[in-house]
């Protein structure tokens, strides 16, 4: 057994391919972190359940509470995010704070500083410094993150040109859809799909056949 991370090569033998894998051009690949299994079949055990944060990471955090220089998130996380105030453009009087981001809203954020007592420190995404609106929500497991994105964003760009949404998908497992209403209806379905079927073969063109028979429809 070997720890691995997502789109780790496993196995070119597509019919062992089993849990936390996924078949891409007739090979197998990690779907997630966690402990490779080559024995009689191919799988990943996952290393953790809830999403740990990593710097760099760009999540999708929601403001549970207003502290006295801070918003704090819910990141989808065992940890809470911190959003300082000095990281917003603008200079903001504490009495203010809640005309920005209120609590319940929905914001994108990068996971700027972990510190060692495990503080998740958030930055605002440039242009993105105001909540979510007009699109809607949907949470999957972090774990299948990078099944919905794809090798080198393929899944996720193939998506967004056939739909005319914006897809924005966070590291832990929040996915904000944006676009038309019929057709953020559909994603969100496509995105729970990919979730349920991450490790099965052929997916990236089953969802393309999915929304070009929605097209045919119209």
């Amino acid at each position: 057994m070997k720890i691995v991370v997502p789109g780790d090569y496993l196995s070119d033998d597509v019919r062992k391919a089993g849990e936390g894998t996924y078949i891409e051009g007739g090979k197998v690949y990690s779907l997630l972190y966690g402990i490779a299994d080559l024995d009689k079949r191919v799988r990943v055990i996952p290393l953790e359940g809830k999403y740990i944060p990593r710097e760099g990471d760009w999540i999708i955090g929601t403001v549970v509470e207003i502290t006295f220089a801070n918003w704090v998130l819910d990141i989808n996380s065992p940890y809470i995010g911190l959003l300082h105030v000095s990281e917003y453009p603008k200079k903001i009087e504490f009495g203010d704070m809640e005309k920005v981001f209120s609590i319940g809203d929905s914001l994108i954020a990068r996971i700027k500083v972990i510190t060692p007592s495990m503080k998740v420190m958030l930055a605002l995404k440039e242009g993105e410094e105001r909540p979510l609106k007009g699109g809607r929500l949907v949470e999957i497991s972090h774990t299948k993150v990078p099944r919905l994105i794809g090798r080198k964003g393929s899944m996720i760009t193939m998506i967004q040109r056939e739909t005319g949404c914006s897809v924005f998908v966070g590291q832990n497992g929040r996915v904000w859809i944006k676009g038309p209403s019929r057709w953020v209806s559909l994603v969100a379905d496509i995105v729970r799909l990919i979730e349920k079927e991450a490790h099965t073969s052929g997916l990236t063109d089953k969802v393309l056949k999915i929304i070009r028979e929605r097209k045919e429809r119209k």
